[in-house]
């Protein structure tokens, strides 16, 4: 900045030389043609030699005058050279200097009072002040709905936090799926300075439903005509974004754009950057009218006070109804509309400079809007194709894209020093949790994992689910990181009723595995699997937190808690149904017992029937689960009795006791203490006999445990005497709280034997 002042000092010196040297030069030439109060002439005709005040030193001294004039003359012409040259710079060096200035933004709204502005910009900048205030709160509106567009929103939301330096306030035009994954996303993201507020937007369906729209947005992509009415009244002014923008500057930048805003602008849009709405795309084409080549609607800046006073509704509903009686329908959705309403009303739009939105849609002009790097401040992903699309530098715009994408989140939770927030209960309560444990306790990380709030993307795909008629269905729960990601399709060839699956990801790992899916035909030809991303954080392996956020998010009234690394048999989804009637598991307390079993053979011909697994065992191709290393953990399932029975029986808990059950929906949650490997399941177990679940094997049931490495945790807890102490001590703390909280009932815990 202090450079930016010196050459404009440098600009103003050479100005007044050029203004007041010649000047000073006449005035002094003058001034020496006057002797005795008489002129003296500096012509050669009026020179008169014989005169007596004619002499020798007189003649000398006027031709000296003469030479020192031309050379005054000649300084002039050379500063004035250069005085032009400043002045077409000028207006370069102006525009270099709004990322650091945010006041002195250039807009095209008016070319005069642009002209004037810059002037003015010239002369005022080195003592201006950046027209947003450092905590001063910048409201964003966003229309979401769907799977899809919440994912995208999220990248959008990443790019817009990283650069940030002001409070926000994100206002989310939402519909219920949108609003339950953004909804839990932000809560558990629990970034400083960011508020959240959420519109029902399936109650604005009816205010423009009446519009037939062709665009692949559907009905949401008309919603942003309706802000005015939706966003709470004592909102002056909102920066609304479609979900495919990506910034790449800081949003406040954009903010104080509204303050160059005059007489009766009220809209700030950047021109579209394609041929559409000159009509001349194909034969017969006939888009809405517009005004040249039309704005664009991804980035828009509503003066939503000033609008209201305008009558807004009013406005674009009658240009709606009027151009629907030629056009039938939009085709680019809201953005035909507002064209439509600026065509008639030029005077309302504020131009935007096209950086504040590329577009980067099929032969767009977009390369006009940037000539280096520095320039870009918006893109726009505004075509089907998305990043797929046809651009010169289209690599360079994915990479950037790519980086927020893949940028972990977790980053971006920095406080805006000096800026009050907002009290947030749930901060606080984790902040007090924290500060109760103690640091200097060996065991303080695996206590410290318990509190640890994990930012939870929801139903990360599409999602779709039909409740069965006869209300017994199951879901089978489970939980996997990425390097059992390659069960899923197995498990989906194996069990074919709903599934909620936990994924403990980073956000790279999350791309990765969205790729997985969509190139999986057999992922994405089921609809009945939720897909819950728990972003990684810390150095456990939060194992029971993902199994309660599986569990959370079921559709069924019953459900299955398996584990990923098992393969079901072949209908066990159809017998499970069948058994929930049969042991009217809807009226009673029972854990519905799957008998596990193993196989050390990465390539098996799976049994199809309990004859022939029971083969298997024989010839040794298959092991109960565990048999050989955690014998108890699955003993009480009694397999000798399992071999001959043909109805359900009923097994007693004992120590250390974790089989795979289906239980209603409403048992009791996992413990969160226990993280990364041991004493996860069997604490769930002993919970539910302290609740007096019923334990029943199923005599037909059978899961298969899939060889695999070793995880990382259980390597921990084999080669760390630490981990196992830690481990040995939390185990103990559960038996006591189990005591304290079922009284007499679970004073058995505190004697029994546990093996870790």
């Amino acid at each position: 900045m202090l450079g930016i002042c010196r050459g404009r000092r440098k600009f103003l010196a050479a100005s007044l030389t050029v203004l007041f040297v010649p000047a000073i030069t006449w005035i002094y030439l003058f001034a020496g043609s006057f002797e005795d109060g008489k002129p003296v002439s500096l012509s050669p005709l009026e020179s008169q030699p014989h005169s007596p005040r004619y002499t020798a030193s007189s003649q000398r001294e006027r031709e000296s005058l003469e030479v020192r004039m031309r050379e005054v003359e000649e300084e002039n012409r050379v500063l004035r050279k250069q005085l032009s040259l400043a002045q077409s710079r000028g207006p370069a060096h102006h525009r270099g200097n709004h990322s650091k200035t945010y006041s002195m933004e250039e807009g095209t709204g008016d070319s005069e009072s642009l002209r004037a502005g810059i002037v003015a910009g010239n002369s005022s900048e080195c003592g201006q002040q950046p027209a947003v205030e450092k905590c001063e709160t910048i409201h964003v509106a966003i229309v979401c709905a769907g799977y899809n567009a919440s994912r995208d929103v999220v990248t959008l939301v990443k790019s817009v936090l990283f650069h940030r330096r002001n409070p926000l306030h994100f206002h989310l035009i939402a519909d219920a799926i949108a609003k339950q994954i953004l909804a839990t996303l932000f809560q558990t993201w629990m970034v400083p300075a960011v508020r959240i507020d959420f519109y029902d937007a399936d109650e604005l369906k009816s205010e423009v439903s009446w519009i037939p729209n062709k665009h692949y947005s559907g009905i949401y992509g008309l919603m942003k005509l309706v802000l005015t009415k939706t966003l709470p009244s004592n909102l002056e002014r909102v920066i609304v974004l479609d979900t495919d923008i990506t910034f790449a500057t800081d949003i406040a930048e954009l903010w104080a754009v509204f303050h160059k805003f005059k007489g009766q602008q009220v809209l700030g849009l950047v021109e579209n950057q394609s041929d559409w709405y000159l009509g001349n795309l194909w034969k017969n084409h006939r888009p809405w009218p517009a005004l040249g080549r039309g704005y664009n609607t991804g980035v828009i800046l509503l003066l939503l006070d000033k609008l209201r006073k305008m009558k807004w509704e009013q406005m674009w509903r009658l240009t709606a109804e009027r151009e629907l009686m030629s056009m039938l329908s939009t085709s680019l959705a809201d953005q035909d509309i507002f064209n439509a309403v600026i065509k008639q009303n030029p005077f309302l739009v504020y131009q935007l400079p096209c950086f504040w939105n590329v577009q980067l849609s099929d032969h767009t002009r977009s390369e006009q809007c940037y000539r280096d790097v520095s320039d870009l401040k918006v893109i726009h992903w505004n075509s089907p194709k998305k990043l797929r699309v046809k651009n010169k530098h289209v690599e360079f715009f994915r990479n950037l894209y790519l980086t927020f994408l893949e940028y972990d989140g977790n980053l971006l939770r920095r406080e805006l020093f000096g800026c009050p927030s907002e009290a947030d209960v749930n901060s606080e309560n984790l902040q007090k949790q924290l500060s109760e444990l103690d640091e200097d306790d060996l065991c303080y990380e695996f206590r410290r994992e318990r509190f640890t709030v994990h930012r939870t993307h929801l139903y990360f795909l599409h999602y779709e689910y039909e409740p069965a008629s006869d209300n017994t269905d199951v879901t089978l729960v489970a939980q996997l990181s990425m390097d059992r990601l390659q069960m899923l399709e197995a498990i989906c060839k194996h069990w074919e009723g709903p599934i909620s699956l936990a994924l403990y990801l980073s956000d790279a790992e999350a791309q990765q595995f969205l790729r997985y899916a969509q190139g999986s035909e057999v992922l994405m030809s089921r609809h009945n699997v939720g897909y819950h991303i728990v972003y990684k954080e810390g150095q456990f392996y939060p194992v029971n937190l993902l199994r309660n956020v599986a569990m959370k998010h079921i559709s069924t009234p019953y459900m299955f808690l398996s584990d990923i690394d098992f393969l079901p048999m072949y209908g066990l989804y159809e017998y499970l149904r069948k058994s929930v009637i049969q042991l009217d598991l809807a009226n009673t307390k029972k854990a519905l017992i799957v008998p596990a079993f193993e196989t050390l053979r990465y390539r098996l011909s799976f049994p199809k029937s309990k004859a022939e697994l029971l083969s298997m065992l024989d010839m040794g191709t298959l092991f109960t689960f565990r048999y050989h290393v955690w014998t108890k953990g699955h003993a009480p399932t009694n397999f000798a009795k399992w071999r001959t029975a043909t109805t359900p029986y009923r097994v007693e808990w004992e120590a250390d006791f974790e089989p795979y059950v289906v239980v209603r929906k409403d048992c009791p949650e996992y413990d969160r203490r226990f993280v990364g490997f041991g004493w996860n399941k069997v604490a769930h177990i002993m919970e539910l006999d302290a609740q007096e679940y019923e334990f029943t094997v199923l005599p037909n049931a059978y899961m298969i445990h899939m060889p695999h490495a070793p995880s990382f945790d259980i390597t921990k807890f084999r080669s760390n005497k630490q981990y196992r102490i830690c481990l040995k001590t939390l185990k103990e703390e559960f038996q006591q709280d189990m005591s304290r909280h079922y009284g007499f009932a679970a004073l058995k815990y505190l004697t029994a034997e546990n093996n870790s």
